[in-house]
């Protein structure tokens, strides 16, 4: 681990080569190797003596070839060019043990290739590179890498921190006062892992601002969209069940919370008005302007009852034999966890007073949790606006997650897989709706600021992550075209 008093002037550098920390060494009985790792085992047979060294000492860190007697490079290359994915790349200095950065690949297809870069060719950190730390390092990383940057030493960062914008490796070396060599090394690390871009030849444009398809990508979406599948990472994804021997399973039902109590309408049949599911599709519209009378709470409970209610109850059993509870309910949820919870914000109902309003899926009832007039209409007008309407909506349903209900069984995905249940859940709501004579239209953007505190939400434990609008048709269909809007669906 560097110190943090480490603010030396680094010495000339050198290349290093290890193997990833989960590459190991198998040797048969007739002495031939074979590499294994996360990605495959690669047979790699009898290699000549000095290649063989150089491998194990990879398992054990970085490794100087210069410093392996007798080592023929030639020879070496085309073992390495067999074992892509497995050989992270360091940048030493001869004054130090600990290397300036390093370059971890996090798939198999991690190839690092180190660019010759003119001293005076525009450059800058990419517009995809993210910064973070793990394990009390400098993490870099991007969605368009194969691999990531590891700054080991302040050295390394104070280069990484003159590359915001448009610059040379020059301009650098003044920035940071320090030596060329060392800029100019560090800054072709970065540039071969795709963290720091250079300019098209002989212009000081990049490619990746004109590029068209990385146009229409923001940095945030690409990212959340490479981690939350499996591909150009090596974070642990799926059911993993990382937080099983640390913290207990989340309830799988929400606490009512405390209020006034208003049960629901239970339809006696599980179908309602015979209508059919090809139906229910075909006739299904998106509605943004809905009439002035609004839905009974007869017809909000079948509506609620048919896709949201609690079915039934069991137990699931995790690694170490860990017991959870899962419910079954009229909409999909990965690992039946159903993290997500409703909240009704009521302008106009015959027979509910106006406020905000929780569901409780096992009891099949809403909860007063908010009459503040204040709250109610911020959250209304924002609907209004989203789906262009001239009124706000008589109700709007607004879908919260738990998030540790999910992320206590998913890694990586997590929130992705939420983000489908509410594709889910709203879509349910839509064809129940459609059968049941209402007007609906699913919202793509809510304000998580006003929801965590019109709820009364522990936010992050609890967020917004849903909304959708539900009121009567307007006998003008005129205005119900779809896409009228932006931000309905």
């Amino acid at each position: 681990m560097p110190s943090d008093a480490d603010t030396s002037r680094p010495g000339p550098s050198l290349s290093l080569w290890s193997f990833r920390d989960d590459v190991t060494i198998e040797t048969a009985e007739d002495g031939s190797l074979t590499i294994l790792s996360r990605w495959g085992d690669v047979p790699v047979g009898r290699p000549a003596p000095a290649v063989e060294e150089v491998l194990h000492r990879m398992t054990y860190g970085p490794v100087a070839l210069g410093n392996v007697a007798g080592l023929d490079e030639g020879v070496l290359r085309p073992v390495f060019d067999r074992l892509p994915g497995r050989i992270v790349r360091s940048l030493g200095s001869r004054d130090s043990p600990v290397p300036l950065l390093s370059v971890q690949p996090v798939s198999p297809l991690g190839v690092f290739a180190l660019p010759e870069v003119a001293e005076d060719r525009p450059l800058r950190l990419s517009r995809f590179a993210f910064a973070h730390q793990r394990d009390g390092e400098l993490v870099l990383e991007s969605p368009l890498s194969h691999h990531r940057v590891v700054l080991h030493r302040p050295q390394a960062s104070l280069v990484l921190g003159a590359l915001p914008r448009a610059t040379t490796t020059v301009e650098v070396g003044r920035k940071v006062s320090l030596a060329l060599p060392v800029v100019a090394d560090v800054v072709a690390y970065l540039v071969g892992a795709g963290m720091v871009v250079v300019a098209e030849a002989g212009t000081s444009r990049f490619h990746e601002d004109s590029d068209p398809t990385l146009a229409m990508w923001s940095p945030y979406d690409l990212l959340f969209h490479s981690r939350s599948r499996l591909g150009p990472h090596d974070d642990p994804a799926g059911a993993t069940f990382r937080h099983v021997a640390t913290l207990p399973p989340p309830a799988a039902v929400k606490p009512v919370p405390a209020g006034p109590r208003i049960p629901m309408y239970r339809p006696p049949v599980t179908v309602p008005h015979g209508m059919t599911l090809t139906e229910a599709v075909d006739l299904r519209r998106s509605t943004r302007t809905f009439a002035e009378a609004a839905p009974s709470t007869r017809e909000l409970g079948e509506l609620l009852f048919h896709a949201a209610r609690v079915r039934m109850q069991t137990v699931a059993t995790a690694p170490d034999n860990v017991r959870y509870t899962v419910t079954r309910r009229p909409y999909p949820s990965a690992g039946s966890l159903y993290e997500l919870e409703l909240y009704l914000t009521v302008d106009r109902c015959p027979d509910l007073r106006r406020g905000i309003y929780h569901y409780s899926p096992v009891d099949h009832a809403l909860t007063l949790v908010n009459a503040d007039p204040a709250d109610v209409d911020e959250l209304l007008d924002n609907a209004r606006v989203s789906v262009g309407g001239r009124r706000p909506p008589p109700v709007l349903i607004t879908m919260t997650a738990r998030a540790g209900r999910v992320s206590w069984v998913y890694d990586s995905i997590s929130y992705a897989t939420t983000l489908k249940h509410v594709g889910m859940l709203q879509q349910t709501l839509c064809l129940v709706a459609t059968m049941l004579g209402l007007a609906t239209c699913a919202l793509t953007m809510g304000d998580a600021r006003v929801s965590a505190s019109a709820f009364g939400l522990d936010w992050p434990a609890e967020v917004g992550v849903g909304e959708f609008a539900i009121g009567l048709p307007e006998n003008d269909i005129s205005c119900n075209e779809e896409y009228l809007g932006v931000h309905g669906m």
